[in-house]
């Protein structure tokens, strides 16, 4: 007759204590916690919760034109001659291009553009708005009754991190939200940090980095609800994608090494 001497014993009682601390901790480490991963949730009743942001005010007049972005400019008078030799293309000019009516005006590195006949415009520190003043004073000498579309072409953010798709995505409307953003940008994986989602904006005194919690709802009254053209939005890995764990992973997996684990203990013993 077989018998078990002291140890084994211990042995074989020790392994259901620690197969029920694996599963705890493989249940913990696991599941990425639900208020890492819910938008706009109410975080006032959260213990010395400070509102981050600051109110929302007058978004479409803050973006200022920077050196390389992309003009719509187009001169409508009740002359089509007229309207034609303002908007003509000048020959040798790079920057310039017709495209339905409407033309491309790049800004140069000193903030110009080459308006026809006009000449050099500057759009130092000016938003949309007054950029469009600009190009309506310049043409004062030599139009009396026109009408003057002034757009901003190269309305473009970037993507990077744990978004679905990085990358340059274009903004199909002059105002987009952030979280239209994000889904633009097909979303922020299963392991993206929502709640320190890093926000480069270019400003007339230079690049400023802003950390944005995607979870806090008071984020949609807030001046980061919309971006500007030329942001950056960075969203950085859970320690999870570090460790090499994919999305497809789930708590089976350890629970099936572990029975594997135990059923070898025991043929073993």
């Amino acid at each position: 007759m077989h018998t078990y001497n002291c140890n084994q014993t211990k042995h074989m009682k020790f392994l259901p204590k620690l197969a029920g601390f694996l599963f705890v901790v493989s249940l913990f480490s696991s599941c990425i916690p639900q208020k890492e991963i819910v938008l706009l949730q109410d975080k006032s009743d959260d213990r010395n919760y400070q509102n981050p942001f600051q109110p929302l005010d007058n978004i479409t007049d803050k973006y200022f034109l920077q050196p390389n972005d992309y003009l719509f400019i187009n001169v409508s008078t009740p002359d089509p001659k007229i309207s034609e030799f303002f908007n003509q293309s000048q020959s040798g000019n790079a920057t310039t291009q017709r495209n339905q009516n409407f033309f491309f005006y790049q800004l140069d590195d000193s903030m110009n553009i080459d308006f026809p006949y006009v000449g050099k415009i500057n759009m130092s520190n000016c938003n949309v708005r007054m950029g469009k003043e600009r190009v309506q004073e310049a043409l004062k000498p030599f139009l009396k009754e026109y009408s003057l579309t002034f757009k901003l072409a190269s309305n473009t953010f970037t993507a990077l991190g744990e978004f679905r798709k990085q990358g340059v995505i274009i903004m199909q409307k002059e105002q987009v939200t952030i979280f239209e953003a994000v889904a633009m940008a097909g979303g922020v994986t299963p392991f993206g940090k929502q709640r320190k989602m890093k926000l480069v904006r270019q400003l007339p005194d230079g690049p400023v980095t802003y950390q944005i919690d995607l979870t806090d709802k008071n984020i949609v009254n807030s001046e980061y609800y919309y971006i500007y053209p030329n942001d950056m939005l960075y969203v950085r890995p859970m320690k999870a994608k570090q460790l090499g764990i994919g999305e497809s992973f789930s708590i089976g997996i350890i629970t099936t090494a572990l029975a594997l684990y135990l059923t070898l203990q025991t043929i073993i013993n």
